[in-house]
C-alpha cells in the first residue's frame, strides 16, 4: 500500500477525464456534484480542491466504521462548511480522496476503485494499480504491512486523541486522526476493504513509474497518448516557499502533485506517501521513478520522507551515464492488464 502516494494515482484520473472535455479545473465542484454547493461552498472550485486549498481537511471526529464507507465520506463531506483554512494551502491527508471521487463520481457514475483500473491501469496495460484490495485472483498480491504490528495501547492517548483531533488548529493530526487508525493497516491490513482514494492504493514500483512516464514525455507511453500534450504541460507547478498549513513545510501543491520547494534539488512533480513510497515524474529529462515498500515507519520519520530526495539522485545520476555510454532496454515484465481483466470476467 502506497498511502498517500495514491493520490497523483487518483489526480491522474481527474486529468484523464479533464482531457476528454468532463472537467474543467477553474469550475466550481458544485457545477458537477450539486449536493458540494452547501454550507458555502458553491464556488469552490476544481483547482482549489486540487490545491489543497479547500477548507476542507479536518476529519471532524469521524469514526471508523464512517471511515470505511466511502460513500457517507462523500456524502459527509459535501454537506460540511468549510474551516478557517479555506483558501489556504491545508494538506487534505485524507478528505482529498473523497473530494475527487465525489467529482469523479458526478461527471461518470461510476467510483474511483473502477476509474482507476479504466483510466489509469487498463490503458498502461498493467495490473500493477489498484484502489483497495486487489481482486482475489488478481495477479498482483498485497505486500503485508511489516510495522507497525505490536497491540499494546494508551489509554490516556486514546482518550485524549479524538477530542485534540477535532480542533480545527490540530493541524496535520486532525486530517489524520480517527480511533482505531492503526488497527487497520495491522493483519490483513482492513482498510484495504474500503476506498480511500487519498491512501489506500496498491501499486508495483514499475506500474507506477509507467503512469509518471507518462507524464514525463508529452504525455506519451508505449507509443500511445495516455494524456494530451497540452495538458502534461499544465501539471508542473511554480516552485513556492509558502508553508502547508497542516504540514508546516512548504509543498507547492498544483493540480494533485507536489514539487520540491528549494530550486536545483529536485525538479519535477509526484507525490510521496507515508513512509517514503513515492511516485515522480521529472519532464525536463523525459524520466521517471516509484519506490514502493511494505514497511510503515521508523523512529526516523523524516528519512522515510526525504529520503527519494537522493533516490531521485541517483536516478538522475545513472540516466546520465546510460545515456553517455549506451544501455539496454530491459524488456518489459509483470502482469499485464489483459490478466486480470480475464480473470474478473471469469469470476
Amino acid at each position: 500500500m502506497v498511502f498517500s502516494a495514491t493520490k497523483g494515482v487518483t489526480s491522474t484520473v481527474i486529468h484523464r477525464l479533464a482531457d476528454r472535455g468532463l472537467i474543467d479545473y477553474d469550475a466550481p465542484v458544485a457545477e458537477y456534484w450539486r449536493e458540494f454547493g452547501a454550507n458555502g461552498k458553491a464556488q469552490i472550485t476544481v483547482r482549489d480542491v486540487m490545491r489543497h486549498r479547500a477548507g476542507l481537511s479536518n476529519l471532524r471526529g469521524v469514526r471508523r466504521s464512517e471511515l470505511l464507507d466511502h460513500h457517507h465520506m462523500e456524502e459527509r463531506i459535501a454537506a460540511a462548511p468549510v474551516d478557517r483554512h479555506f483558501g489556504k494551502p491545508a494538506y487534505h491527508a485524507l478528505t482529498y480522496g473523497w473530494l475527487m471521487s465525489g467529482l469523479a463520481r458526478a461527471v461518470t457514475d461510476r467510483g474511483m476503485r473502477e476509474l482507476i483500473r479504466t483510466e489509469v491501469a487498463e490503458p498502461l496495460d498493467t495490473d500493477g494499480i489498484h484502489l483497495g484490495r486487489p481482486p482475489a485472483d488478481a495477479p498482483t498480491r498485497v505486500a503485508r504491512i511489516i510495522g507497525p504490528q505490536a497491540k499494546t495501547f494508551n489509554p490516556l492517548f486514546n482518550a485524549v486523541a479524538p477530542r485534540v483531533a477535532a480542533l480545527e488548529i490540530s493541524a496535520a493530526f486532525g486530517s489524520m486522526y480517527f480511533p482505531g487508525m492503526r488497527a487497520v493497516v495491522q493483519g490483513d491490513t482492513p482498510l484495504l476493504d474500503s476506498e480511500i482514494p487519498s491512501a489506500n492504493g496498491i501499486a508495483t514500483a514499475r506500474a507506477l513509474a509507467k503512469m509518471y512516464g507518462a507524464l514525463s514525455n508529452g504525455g506519451k507511453i508505449d507509443d500511445r497518448q495516455y494524456l494530451s500534450a497540452a495538458r502534461v504541460t499544465a501539471l508542473t507547478g511554480r516552485r513556492s516557499m509558502r508553508p502547508d498549513r497542516n504540514l508546516i513545510l512548504p509543498m507547492a501543491f498544483h493540480l494533485g502533485y507536489h514539487g520540491l520547494a528549494v530550486p536545483g534539488v529536485l525538479p519535477g512533480f509526484g507525490h510521496v506517501g507515508l513512509g517514503g513510497s513515492v511516485g515522480w515524474a521529472m519532464p525536463d529529462s523525459g524520466l521517471a521513478f516509484a519506490f514502493v515498500h511494505n514497511r510503515l515507519l521508523t523512529p526516523l520519520l523524516v528519512s522515510d520522507q526525504a529520503g527519494f530526495v537522493a533516490m531521485a539522485a541517483l536516478v538522475r545520476l545513472g540516466a546520465t551515464q546510460a545515456r553517455r555510454h549506451g544501455f539496454t532496454p530491459i524488456t518489459e515484465f509483470g502482469s499485464a492488464y489483459g490478466a486480470v481483466a480475464a480473470g474478473v470476467a471469469a469470476g
